[in-house]
């Protein structure tokens, strides 16, 4: 997989990456979303795919990126395919600081180091180039507006935005309600990003013990952590 293409995990974590405070949105449902978008990224790679509400290997061949192929040497490990709540709900000690370092050595962020309440020592992140950040949400944006069927990739990234409670980060307020209301529907333009969406919410609501029943028909989803 070349460096040319930002991968899923690092969009979201873009987006969910404030501007002004330099610190992320949602913090304990983006590990579960970052974990879930590796998942996806997997997928579009052509090195795992859904098997029901399960994930198995297919192509276990590396990525390039490592910490991609971190994740795909831990799915092969398993033996069989595993259920995608399961691995998401699972120990991701770290994730996000892996993927804040990464952007910082890429150079897409840099990091401020400061202290709380003048003793304890914080570490902020900005972007050094706001475009980027610009660019992966007018992607969203234009997918809300037109109401045309975005790419998987775009898809997939609405749906886990959703998932992890961005919406309200994103398109804050009474006067964006319709568009969390539309970023909510985009689920369903992507099979696996749909899978992983609602995996991660199970989490969030404590639904891994059970499988997950069928998806609902298109526009009878319930309603996420970003709908209002």
């Amino acid at each position: 997989m070349g460096r040319s293409r930002r991968t899923l995990p690092e969009e979201l974590l873009l987006l969910a990456l404030d501007p002004t405070t330099g610190t992320t949105a949602q913090p304990q449902s983006l590990d579960l979303g970052l974990a879930g978008a590796q998942l996806v990224e997997l997928a579009l790679a052509g090195r795992i795919a859904p098997d029901g509400d399960r994930i198995a290997v297919v192509a276990p061949r590396p990525t390039g990126d490592p910490t991609l192929d971190c994740a795909l040497e831990l799915l092969r490990r398993r033996g069989a395919p595993v259920r995608a709540v399961n691995w998401i709900g699972g120990p991701r000690l770290g994730l996000r600081q892996t993927y804040l370092s990464h952007l910082e050595r890429c150079g897409m962020v840099h990091a401020v180091e400061g202290q709380m309440c003048g003793v304890l020592p914080t570490t902020r992140y900005q972007a050094t180039d706001t475009a980027i950040s610009r660019e992966i949400k007018a992607r969203l944006d234009s997918a809300i507006r037109t109401g045309v069927p975005p790419d998987p990739r775009t898809a997939a990234l609405a749906a886990l935005a959703h998932a992890v409670g961005l919406g309200k980060h994103l398109y804050p307020g009474n006067e964006g309600r319709s568009s969390r209301s539309r970023l909510r529907d985009l689920i369903r333009h992507d099979p696996m990003g749909g899978l992983v969406a609602h995996a991660v919410m199970d989490v969030q609501n404590g639904a891994a013990a059970q499988p997950r029943r069928s998806p609902a028909p298109a526009g009878r989803q319930a309603p996420g952590p970003g709908a209002r």
